[in-house]
C-alpha cells in the first residue's frame, strides 16, 4: 500500500471514530426523576435498550417517596428545570394540569393506544378529559399475609375481612420469642407515607378530613376510633419503631418472614411472592382491605405516573421516553425477560384480559381491589372532595404532611392520641382559614 493510501485510509478511520464520538457526546440526554419502589428500579435495567432503539441517553434522579415528592414539587412550582420526566401520581397531576405546569399527553401515537389506559387510571391523571400523565404502574391496596401462621393460628382468612377480624388474627399470629409480628402497618410521617394508610383507614371507620363546608373533622368520635384502634393493634402486633415504617420498610420486614400480615399496595404483590427476593414466597394469600361494615373499605387508589414539566427543552425526547416506558411492548418486555408476575401492574385493560396474566395469583384481588375504589365518594358521610387516600386540594399536602407528623408522635409515645388530634383539628382548621376555604 502506498503512503497516499495509508494517510488515507488513516484519515477515514480518524474521521470515523471523531464522528463516533461526537455523535455520543451530542446526543439527547433527559434527566428523570422517579421514586426508589421496585418496579422503577427494574425499569432502569431496561433503559439501555431505550437508548439502543432511539439514541437518546437517560439519567435517573432515584430519591425515596417522602424526598421525590418535596424535590419535583420544588422544580416545578418555581420552573426550576432540573427534570424533563418526573413520576407523580393522582394526587399532582389534575392540580399541576390544570396550573399549565405540564405538557398535555393528547398526542401519544396510534400504537400507544391510549385507549387501553385502565379507566379508573386515565380518570385520576387527567383535567377536564385531557392526559397530563401516564401511568406506569396503577394500584389500590390489599391484604397480604402468610398463608402458614393463619393457618397455625387456626383461622381462616375472608375475602373480604373486617378490621375486628384483623386486629384478632395479628394478635394470634404475633410471635416475639421468632421475631414475628402479626401485622406490620405505614407509621411513618408523610402525606403519601402513613398520612394515605391512616386516610385510607379511616374512611373506613366513618372518617373524613372535611364536612360538606370545608370544616375539619378531626375531633370527631370516628376519627377517634381510626386512630385509637391503629395504635392499639400496632402496639400490641405491630414491629418495633413501627412509626418510622414506610412502604419500603414494611417489605423488607415482609419478605424477610417477620409478618404475619401486611396492609398496603397492590403493587407489591410481586416482591412478595417472587422467591428471589422474599423468603416467604411459596405462602402469601391476598384478601381485600379491611372494613367496619359501614359500606366503605381502607383501600386507596394510586398510580406512579410519568408526565412532562412544561419548561423542559427535550420535550420531545421525553414523549419518546414516557411512550416506551408505558407502553404494552414494555409490558411483553419484562414478561419474557422475568416473567408475567413482575410486570407493571393495574394500568392497561388488555393486561388484566391477557389469559398469560390472569394465571397470576393477585391479578384478580388486584383488579377488584382497583375497581373498588371510588375517588368520587370515598367516604360514608358526603365530603367535597375527590380522593380516597388524599383530598384533591392544592393545600393538602403541606396540611396532611404536618398531620401525619403529629399522628407518628403519637404512635411513638410522644404524645396521646387526642393531642395528635387536637393538634391535626388546628393545623386544618388554620390553614383552611387562611387559604380562603
Amino acid at each position: 500500500m502506498s503512503l497516499k493510501s495509508t494517510l488515507s485510509a488513516a484519515t477515514a478511520l480518524a474521521l470515523v471514530t471523531a464522528g463516533g464520538a461526537y455523535a455520543e457526546a451530542h446526543s439527547p440526554t433527559i434527566t428523570i426523576a422517579t421514586v426508589n419502589n421496585g418496579d422503577m428500579i427494574r425499569m432502569q435495567g431496561y433503559t439501555d435498550q431505550f437508548t439502543e432503539q432511539t439514541g437518546i441517553n437517560v439519567e435517573w434522579v432515584t430519591l425515596e417517596e417522602n424526598v421525590l415528592r418535596q424535590r419535583v414539587t420544588t422544580d416545578i412550582t418555581t420552573s426550576g428545570g432540573q427534570f424533563d420526566i418526573m413520576t407523580i401520581g393522582m394526587y399532582e397531576t389534575p392540580i399541576w394540569g390544570s396550573n399549565g405546569w405540564l405538557v398535555p399527553l393528547d398526542n401519544l401515537s396510534d400504537d400507544y393506544d391510549a385507549g387501553d389506559i385502565l379507566p379508573a387510571m386515565a380518570g385520576g391523571l387527567s383535567h377536564d378529559g385531557t392526559l397530563y400523565a401516564a401511568p406506569f404502574y396503577g394500584e389500590s391496596s390489599m391484604i397480604m399475609y402468610r398463608t402458614d401462621l393463619m393457618e397455625a393460628a387456626g383461622l381462616e382468612m375472608p375475602e373480604a375481612p373486617t378490621w375486628e377480624f384483623i386486629r384478632d388474627a395479628a394478635a394470634a399470629m404475633t410471635d416475639r420469642d421468632n421475631d414475628i409480628n402479626g401485622i406490620c402497618l405505614r407509621g411513618k410521617a408523610g402525606w403519601g407515607e402513613g398520612g394515605a394508610f391512616i386516610t385510607a383507614m379511616s374512611n373506613s371507620f366513618g372518617a373524613r378530613w372535611f364536612d360538606e363546608e370545608w370544616n375539619a373533622q378531626f375531633d370527631t368520635e370516628a376519627w377517634a376510633n381510626t386512630v385509637n384502634f391503629f395504635k392499639d393493634m400496632m402496639d400490641a402486633s405491630g414491629p418495633a419503631g413501627y412509626a418510622t415504617n414506610g412502604f419500603n420498610e414494611n417489605l423488607s420486614l415482609f419478605q424477610q418472614g417477620n409478618c404475619g400480615m401486611w396492609i398496603d399496595a397492590t403493587v407489591a404483590a410481586s416482591f412478595v411472592t417472587n422467591p428471589n427476593d422474599s423468603t416467604v414466597a411459596d405462602s402469601v394469600g391476598f384478601a381485600l382491605a379491611p372494613d367496619t361494615g359501614l359500606g366503605k373499605r381502607s383501600n386507596w387508589l394510586w398510580a406512579w405516573a410519568l408526565a412532562i414539566p412544561a419548561g423542559t427543552q427535550q420535550q420531545a425526547e421525553a414523549l419518546q421516553f414516557i411512550e416506551w416506558a408505558t407502553s404494552k411492548d414494555y409490558i411483553e418486555l419484562v414478561a419474557a425477560n422475568e416473567g408475567w408476575a413482575n410486570v407493571p401492574p393495574g394500568a392497561r385493560t388488555s393486561l388484566y384480559e391477557n389469559p398469560n396474566y390472569q394465571d397470576v395469583p393477585f391479578a384478580q384481588m388486584t383488579l377488584d381491589s382497583i375497581l373498588s375504589a371510588d375517588p368520587q365518594n370515598p367516604t360514608v358521610d358526603p365530603v367535597p372532595y375527590v380522593g380516597v387516600q388524599f383530598a384533591a386540594i392544592p393545600e393538602f399536602a403541606g396540611i396532611a404532611s404536618e398531620v401525619s407528623q403529629e399522628f407518628s408522635a403519637a404512635y411513638a409515645g410522644q404524645q396521646t392520641v387526642e393531642e395528635a388530634l387536637a393538634k391535626a383539628q388546628d393545623i386544618t382548621t388554620e390553614a383552611m382559614e387562611a387559604a380562603g376555604y
